[in-house]
């Protein structure tokens, strides 16, 4: 039998499953190396512009592919927004520090640290550095304050950016501007964009939409992990990455179009199972198929795949979705 030359750990410290597809895996980084040395030249030289944000047709496009690992902090900090309300309040991250935390809240995250990355061998370090991040901001955002999932999101922006004072910012832009009303207890957004790309999957793709209507298993079930984590724990790390470089810049439309992008492409395999058990399986393996692990050009294809996705239009969708919830709950339906 061959022997793979990568490791059974990935560059981020996760352990790979004892079947992950080194073949395969093979086979796209081939190519990818190559890719991401060119982009990574081509960055190097774009990132000393003065201002990142001029040239915003460009910056889209370099970001659309790939930002390099060593300048991702330094540019989700730009094109987020975060870098200008850390430049507003200063010291804000630390003077939340030193306040008194509130106990129950504290409970909840520590007993989530230890089911936060198991299988990621460097996560022990960053351990306090979690803890200080989510606790800060459960008490800067009294609304949101703590919920899961936003423990796999700052923990893996920790491990990116290695930086417990960028992670605060950047996770208080995505959970206060980019998914705004994912994390509360109500989640109405989250429930609004599970229903939005329930309606958009019927549109493009009917017959998987009933297949798996058929089966029982409703869209909630499927969807609520990818959106509440934005695709961390879902999909392999680099290709999280590569879709959060754009969700930085582009904003929520984008776990729309991954969402659909995913069901899209795997619409043979969908429409092949004939139980819910083999469907869930199915949805839950997502981190081992090839089309996922070769996150380049899976990136490009959620700019094809989904075909047009008008802002205007999503707004509308969202809001028409939303009455009819709130419709359906007056009339006790």
């Amino acid at each position: 039998m061959a022997v793979s030359k990568f490791s059974d750990v990935d560059e981020y410290g996760f352990k790979r499953e004892p079947d992950f597809d080194y073949q395969s895996y093979e086979n796209i980084m081939s190519s990818y190396l190559t890719v991401l040395t060119t982009r990574s030249m081509r960055w190097q030289k774009f990132a000393k512009q003065p201002d990142l944000l001029k040239n915003q047709s460009k910056l889209k496009r370099f970001v659309r592919k790939g930002i390099p690992g060593p300048l991702r902090e330094e540019v989700w900090m730009a094109t987020s927004g975060a870098l200008k309300l850390q430049q507003q309040q200063p010291t804000l991250y630390q003077k939340l520090l030193t306040y008194e935390f509130d106990q129950e809240i504290s409970d909840q995250i520590k007993i989530d640290l230890p089911r936060t990355f198991p299988d990621n061998i460097y996560f022990e370090q960053y351990k306090l550095g979690l803890y200080n991040v989510l606790i800060a901001f459960a008490h800067e955002n009294r609304t949101v304050g703590y919920c899961q999932g936003l423990n796999y999101i700052a923990g893996l922006l920790l491990i990116v950016t290695k930086n417990e004072e960028s992670t605060f910012w950047l996770l208080k832009v995505i959970v206060e501007n980019i998914v705004p009303l994912y994390h509360t207890k109500t989640m109405d957004n989250l429930i609004t964009d599970i229903d939005v790309m329930s309606e958009l999957i019927k549109q493009r793709v009917p017959d998987v939409h009933r297949h798996i209507f058929d089966s029982g298993l409703s869209w909630p079930v499927i969807a609520t992990k990818w959106f509440i984590c934005l695709y961390a724990e879902v999909v392999p790390t680099e290709t999280v990455l590569r879709i959060w470089d754009c969700l930085f810049l582009e904003g929520n439309k984008i776990l729309l179009r991954v969402g659909l992008t995913i069901v899209v492409r795997l619409r043979q395999e969908l429409l092949a199972t004939d139980d819910i058990a083999t469907l869930i399986g199915l949805f839950r393996s997502l981190e081992k198929l090839p089309i996922l692990m070769d996150c380049h050009e899976f990136m490009k294809s959620i700019f094809k795949v989904p075909g047009t996705l008008r802002r205007s239009q999503l707004t509308a969708l969202r809001r028409q979705l939303y009455d009819e919830r709130m419709a359906g709950k007056r009339d006790g339906s």
